[in-house]
């Protein structure tokens, strides 16, 4: 199989990375099916897409005729079944490695034998996740970073069981979505966040022992070292649930002290604080 093979390209998970990565899917002139557990969730996820279009229609990048026809090539789903007619599914659910397992085990089922079956998980290694499927040679880690539609980069990640047509097939649609593909080695937080997360987790201890406010913390790391965006405020937007698996997964992998979660992320995701998402983490948001 070659990537001009794939035609229906599916997304299991609506959420924030799951409806980024259906939208330049379909923006790249596939068929897109976008699933999850259920259709209000998923509908949700569309009507992100819809807005997102929305504003780039407003800002002259697109027309309302190039938006429509992005927007008809979105199939909504409930039912994980819908997913026997992808050639290549991308599951973007929650960073859970049992839910993550149960999903592969039932697209392992259902799709066809060609369909290449890949996570969008942050940290939890692939050979893991292919260990669940009777085909894991075409299992492998296509990593997207947030915001989806705005970010270039891919981390392209292979399993010791991952063949090179699967890798190759994977490597060619990053580019295909115009993204800039990085291959990195199945180890926990593969690249991107085996460097980022430590950097988080150190700003937040940085709060905790009271080395500096949350302000002083980000202006640093924003004016000091031209960061976008403080870790503080990037933590929130990644949204701290995340960040605290992230960190548990790295620690369990490499059994290092380094790795080790803040206390600190650990209250807030403890009191359900957990960034934008929630309106309250190191910051509050409307």
């Amino acid at each position: 199989m070659k990537a001009e093979d794939v035609k229906v390209f599916g997304v299991v998970g609506a959420g924030q990375m799951g409806h980024g990565i259906a939208q330049v899917a379909a923006m790249s002139g596939l068929k897109v099916i976008l699933n999850d557990i259920k259709m209000e969730l998923a509908q949700r996820g569309y009507d992100n897409i819809a807005k997102i279009l929305s504003r780039n229609v407003d800002k002259g990048k697109m027309t309302v005729e190039e938006k429509e026809a992005v927007l008809s090539k979105i199939e909504l789903s409930s039912d994980l079944k819908d997913m026997a007619s992808a050639d290549y599914v991308v599951e973007a659910a929650t960073e859970n490695e049992q839910i993550k397992f149960q999903i592969f085990r039932d697209l392992d089922e259902i799709c066809p034998e060609h369909t290449i079956l890949a996570t969008n998980t942050s940290s939890i290694p692939i050979g893991r996740i292919a260990a669940q499927t009777k085909r894991p040679d075409r299992v492998i880690g296509m990593h997207f970073m947030n915001p989806v539609p705005v970010m270039k980069l891919v981390e392209v990640i292979r399993a010791l069981t991952t063949s090179d047509e699967t890798f190759q097939v994977t490597w060619d649609l990053a580019l295909k979505f115009g993204k800039t593909p990085a291959e990195a080695s199945d180890y926990p937080g593969f690249i991107a966040n085996r460097i980022l997360m430590p950097m988080i987790n150190e700003a937040i201890y940085c709060l905790y022992e009271g080395v500096g406010t949350r302000e002083a913390i980000d202006t640093v790391m924003k004016l000091g070292m031209n960061h976008p965006m403080g870790p503080l405020a990037l933590a929130d937007l990644i949204g701290l649930d995340t960040c605290l698996a992230i960190m548990e997964t790295l620690y369990e992998g490499f059994k290092d002290p380094k790795y080790r979660p803040c206390p600190l992320l650990r209250r807030y995701v403890e009191a359900g604080w957990l960034g934008r998402k929630t309106g309250k983490g190191f910051y509050e948001y409307e």
